[in-house]
């Protein structure tokens, strides 16, 4: 053979083998998704790491197994939604074995085995299920709490509200609007030894197993790995271990809070670097979205007042399916919908999900009012622009649209401000933006009307300011 081709030879074999190597290393590392609002299970202490019985089990399983995983931080509905679609490999969040679930997840051996209990206020008179009746109950989607609550729903006659986190669950009961709330009961112990001020009034009902899940028929060698792993750490007294330090110790010894650090200076000071993470990827998105957005609805816009039939029609048809489709179900159908229709581990990352379901949700606003800013101008600019021997595009480039879009200037400010509102929506496919950061916060310290208080006065420092800038581009149009 000439020596050309022993040198392709021995680089196509290099490459192979790299290839390989990749393959095998890529093959090693799962995505796994936990909740978000589950303490002392799962929930983010100061720095925006993760810490509960669930990621601290999950870490020493990996090193006794050696494999490697990247942690994927969700509400519960979401990690579910996601395993369903392959978007992630697993699913550890306080996760129920139950019947309905093992028709579509594999579950490993139980890890847990929890208790339900009722919380009501602490000056409540409600000491038992039968004082529920024709009351409301708060539970949280897809938690064992839920579960046991929706079986005895009909025997006890109480009406039920559905929550995504337990911080706000804890809340509606807090302030009245519902009158008791069924949680797993070291979730509830922890909340209330933690500040949250409810009581206990039942016993522990028996609610099942927690378990790790993967998709049925998928990831068979994750789960024998979680498996073996989960018997090892037993057999050594690491889960014991992890176990006594998550429900035996107080709550500063976890998150290295203190008494002062929970004032509102405190807590702002504390959370400073969080908060400006998330105020980072909210202006993030935002800001490539607008841009994407204002491309789009130009486009439309432009479409919508073409001759012929076909380019409005175009228009209004996309106009009205995204502007008419809640931007929430839109985030779904875009980041889980799709995968899910395509297979094959089609993937989106969640970034790219929130920033197109920005793009066309906003877009669609932004080409009705272009159309409307175009639609606007005098139609006797185009008609004299042609006469004097201008084309078509030419004219709506040089005469029309320079008109029209001095015209809308201010709505595409007003845009912006909505389009930074809306990235908010975007938490509930795992985005942590602004309000997701928020959400994080709070479930490790439950100190909900401080952070949200920070959080409201972050959006609107930012909105005041886009809306003196929108006013001043108004004056200096006028």
């Amino acid at each position: 053979m000439k020596k050309w081709q022993v040198a392709v030879i021995v680089l196509l074999a290099t490459l192979g083998s790299w290839v390989g190597l990749a393959t095998q290393a890529h093959a090693a590392k799962y995505t796994i998704a936990t909740d978000t609002t589950f303490a002392p299970f799962e929930f983010q202490v100061k720095g925006g790491k993760y810490k509960g019985i669930d990621i601290d089990l999950l870490q020493a399983i990996a090193k006794k197994e050696h494999f490697t995983y990247q942690l994927k931080a969700l509400s519960f509905n979401a990690a579910v939604q996601q395993l369903s679609a392959n978007q992630v490999d697993g699913v550890i969040a306080g996760m129920n074995i139950t019947s309905a679930r093992k028709a579509t997840f594999d579950f490993s051996k139980p890890y847990y085995s929890s208790g339900v209990v009722m919380a009501v206020t602490k000056d409540s008179s409600v000491k038992n299920f039968k004082q529920l009746k024709g009351k409301t109950v708060a539970l949280k989607t897809g938690t064992a709490g839920a579960t046991f609550g929706k079986s005895i729903q009909a025997k006890y006659g109480f009406k039920i509200k559905y929550f995504n986190d337990s911080n706000t669950m804890y809340n509606d009961v807090k302030v009245g609007n519902s009158v008791a709330c069924f949680e797993d009961y070291p979730v509830m112990s922890y909340g209330i030894k933690n500040g949250i001020p409810l009581k206990i009034v039942s016993k522990q009902h028996e609610a099942g197993d927690y378990g790790f899940a993967v998709k049925k028929g998928k990831n068979a060698a994750l789960l024998k790995k979680f498996n073996a792993g989960l018997a090892a750490i037993k057999a050594d007294g690491t889960y014991q271990k992890i176990l006594n330090r998550y429900l035996h110790a107080k709550e500063s010894s976890i998150t290295g809070e203190t008494a002062s650090s929970r004032t509102f200076f405190g807590l702002f000071s504390q959370n400073l670097n969080t908060l400006g993470k998330g105020l980072w990827m909210t202006m993030e998105l935002t800001i490539i979205s607008i841009i994407l957005a204002t491309i789009l609805g130009l486009i439309l816009g432009v479409l919508g007042v073409m001759p012929g039939k076909l380019g409005p029609a175009i228009s209004s048809t996309l106009i009205y399916i995204f502007r008419g489709m809640p931007l929430m179900v839109l985030a779904f159908f875009i980041y889980i919908g799709i995968p899910d229709l395509i297979g094959h581990g089609f993937k989106i990352p969640a970034f790219i999900a929130g920033m197109i379901t920005l793009m066309l949700n906003e877009g669609a606003y932004t080409g009705a009012f272009v159309k409307g800013g175009f639609q606007a101008v005098d139609a006797g600019q185009m008609e004299a622009a042609r006469s004097l021997g201008l084309p078509y595009w030419k004219a709506m480039r040089k005469v029309v649209m320079p008109q029209g879009i001095r015209i809308m200037i201010p709505s595409f400010i007003n845009q912006f401000i909505i389009t930074l509102k809306d990235t908010s929506i975007l938490s509930v496919i795992g985005i942590v933006e602004l309000t997701q950061t928020g959400t994080l916060i709070i479930a490790r310290n439950f100190e909900g009307f401080k952070i949200w208080l920070m959080i409201a006065i972050i959006y609107l420092i930012i909105i005041t300011l886009l809306t003196w800038l929108s006013n001043w581009v108004q004056r200096r149009i006028n």
